[in-house]
């Protein structure tokens, strides 16, 4: 007879290990177990294009918590399994080797796979994304032998990847589809900025690059792009983005698309399903209330928070403020709010100082900023964004003048 669990979380990523971890520190006593399609114990994610892949941090220093953590806690880990299918009905699941799990609660924290290439040649040998250890073991591995590195998207993955790697003494190219590095995060100051740093350490960063094939035999050997021109290639990095991994819920009945539709307190609408983290499109007040899905660990902890608050008969909903990071270089990225459908952004300060700030307005309305380098705006800033402040673009564009000002005696929304 299937295993039955109090609660049952489907995915071992940071989402999921801080559900079971929150559980606990509130006093859960029932039976709770953790399932991942990794043989590894929960990891953190961010490090992997960054510490890890540079060789800075070793595995167990990016692990959440250690082996000893788990037993102590009476979690029980079950690894490198996939749920293929979802039984609501009966409170079930199928995992991949056809065996079953029962739950009281089931907790959704899949995060997402890497969306791959379409092109010819995607199936190459040498073709990488960066999204679990075994994808980054892999590239460590090859890297002693690997001359030209062409990495395709200009996202925060690609980027990061670029700068790690052009630190060791890899030749990298950088292809971007669009106009602009980050363009569906951040304006044009920061694309630019960016792209300028990239360039200044010798990575041949290419906009507007369409990739149309790769070529080679076993292995990749060059990528053509829809210019015509061939980039030779002996190792390709992928990074344009995720498609989230909510296949088995959505078949199961669960409202969605792009990710699973949840509420304020990470209910699915399926009876006792809850859903969390990149794989979760949720009602956003900091994006005018629409439906979105926010990629980050800031994200995937705040809602596990609110689910083990729900399921310990606690008062919660989910209303972060959404905050992310990048660290390329020396640069320190630190970005907070949403600049979804910004009307204006306001530089604060000079790029060539490499400490600045971009805020993103709306009407006059504080929307978001990006800073770098910039721990005293990105804090005071952070106030502005929480508040919906109004202010004065000329006026806040004088970086001689800290933010706090504004977030003591602007109005809001």
């Amino acid at each position: 007879m299937a295993k039955l669990f109090d609660v049952l979380i489907i995915g071992a990523g940071h989402g999921g290990a801080q559900t079971a971890i929150s559980l606990r520190n509130l006093g859960f006593a029932g039976s709770i177990a953790l399932v991942g399609d990794e043989p590894e114990l929960p990891y953190e994610r961010p490090p992997l294009s960054k510490d890890y892949l540079s060789g800075n941090k070793p595995f167990e220093r990016i692990q959440i918590r250690p082996a000893t953590f788990w037993i102590e806690k009476e979690i029980t880990l079950v690894q490198g399994q996939r749920v293929t299918a979802v039984m609501p009905a009966k409170h079930s699941v199928q995992l991949a080797d056809g065996s079953m799990l029962r739950y009281q609660y089931l907790v959704w924290a899949t995060g997402g796979d890497p969306r791959k290439l379409s092109c010819p040649g995607s199936n190459l040998g040498g073709i990488h994304a960066v999204r679990n250890r075994a994808d980054v073991d892999a590239i460590m591995a090859e890297l002693p032998q690997s001359g030209p590195i062409v990495i395709i998207g200009g996202g925060y993955i690609g980027l990061e990847a670029a700068a790690v790697l052009s630190k060791l003494g890899k030749q990298v190219v950088v292809l971007e589809a669009l106009p602009r590095v980050l363009a569906r995060v951040a304006g044009e100051d920061l694309s630019a900025f960016f792209e300028a740093e990239h360039r200044k350490h010798g990575v041949d960063l290419r906009v507007d690059s369409a990739v149309v094939a790769l070529h080679g035999e076993a292995r990749v050997m060059s990528v053509e792009l829809a210019t015509g021109e061939t980039l030779p290639a002996d190792m390709v990095i992928v990074g344009i983005g995720i498609i989230p991994s909510v296949e088995p819920l959505l078949a199961a009945g669960a409202q969605g698309g792009n990710g699973v539709l949840v509420d304020q307190q990470c209910r699915t609408s399926l009876s006792d399903v809850f859903a969390l983290g990149d794989c979760a499109a949720h009602a956003n007040g900091f994006a005018e209330g629409n439906p979105i899905r926010l990629e980050s660990v800031q994200n995937a902890n705040d809602m596990a928070t609110v689910v083990a608050k729900t399921i310990c008969g606690q008062e919660a909903a989910y209303e972060a403020t959404p905050w992310f990071w990048s660290n390329q270089y020396d640069l320190k990225l630190q970005t907070v709010g949403l600049s979804i459908g910004h009307d204006e952004a306001v530089l604060r300060g000079d790029l060539a100082l490499r400490s600045f700030s971009v805020v993103y307005l709306k009407q006059g309305k504080v929307l978001a900023l990006d800073c770098v380098n910039n721990v005293r705006d990105y804090s005071h800033g952070r106030r502005l964004v929480e508040l919906g402040s109004l202010v004065n673009g000329t006026e806040i564009a004088n970086s001689t003048r800290q933010l706090k000002e504004w977030s003591a005696s602007a109005p809001s929304t």
